[in-house]
Parts: C-alpha cells; structure tokens; sequence
C-alpha cells in the first residue's frame, strides 16, 4: 500500500489542517492540562518536546506501508487551535485513530465533530476499518466514538483500553473493491 498524505478537511465549524512543526507553539499551551493525560499517563510534553516529537510525526513513519495523519483542529470563527486527530494506517487497511482537545474547548462537540469529519475522511482512502482505544471511565472520549460511528468490540488490552471498531469498507468513494 503506499503512503497516504493528510490533506485540509473541512466540517461547519472546523478546520482540520496537516500537523506542521510550526503548530507547536500554540498546541503546547492547548495541551497543557495535566488533566488531559488522567487516561493515557504522563505529562504535558514542554515546548521543546512537542516540536521534537512533532519533527518526528512529520518526518513520516519509518515501517514501510505505515502512513502516519495527523491534523490539527482549529476553530474557525475563533481563528485558533483546539486539539488534534490522528491516524495511524497500515501496514494494511486498518487506521488506528485518535483524539484530544484542549480542556478550555471540552463539552462543545469539538472532538466529536472532528472524529467524524477524519472517519468519513479515512473512507474514501484505502482503509477497511477503523479503530480506536478507550478508557472505560473516559466516557467523554466513548461518547466521541460512538458519534463518529465506532462501536465497542468487547475486546480488552493489557493496558485496559476497549477496542471499538467501525467498518469503512462500503464508506463513500468506494467502487466496489
């Protein structure tokens, strides 16, 4: 499979945009909450650490056929950034997908709105299914997954995550491969 690039996606109130290097600056003080890692573990990454590890994002994922897309979400009307989407793809059809959005934005249908702009995007690209990991308590994060049309599979990892899942293989843009 080859590579798959992000690309600008639009929704009513958001843009989702190419993560850049650049963006750093401003996604440090929206992803400052201590708060926002109650689920995954560790700490707000410093300024210097979020532009190493954006560097790393955009240089591409090293696995050949693995295709890493990430965005971030940027309020239209307020002309700032709130939070980020990713997806992990391959190697194979299947996008690991992931969400979060900066705790002053939570509670306004942010992330739910940009979960389902990046499924319906990842269906009309060679992806099958997508899944993402969750929390059992974070039901913010399972409500954002069932707007974006996952569902819960009942499969548990180690770390306690849920998988849930949503087949895309009939999405839009598909010709009946």
């Amino acid at each position: 499979m080859s590579v798959i690039r992000a690309e600008d996606i639009r929704t009513p109130r958001l843009d989702l945009v190419p993560l850049r290097v650049e963006h750093a600056e401003e996604m440090a003080g929206v992803l400052s909450d201590p708060g926002l890692h109650a689920f995954i573990g560790g700490a707000p990454d410093t300024l210097e650490q979020l532009g190493a590890r954006y560097r790393r994002i955009t240089a591409g994922a090293p696995e050949p056929g693995v295709s890493w897309l990430n965005w971030v979400v940027r309020v239209r009307d307020e002309g700032r950034l709130t939070g980020t989407v990713q997806a992990t793809v391959g190697p194979g059809t299947v996008a690991e997908v992931a969400w979060v959005v900066g705790t002053p934005w939570q509670g306004r249908g942010i992330a739910s709105e940009a979960a389902r702009a990046l499924v319906d995007w990842l269906g009309r690209h060679p992806v099958t299914t997508v899944v993402a990991h969750i929390h059992p308590a974070h039901l913010a994060s399972a409500a954002v997954a069932t707007a974006a049309g996952l569902v819960p599979s009942g499969e548990v990892r180690d770390d306690g995550e849920e998988k849930w899942v949503l087949d895309v293989s009939d999405g839009p843009g598909r010709s009946g491969s």
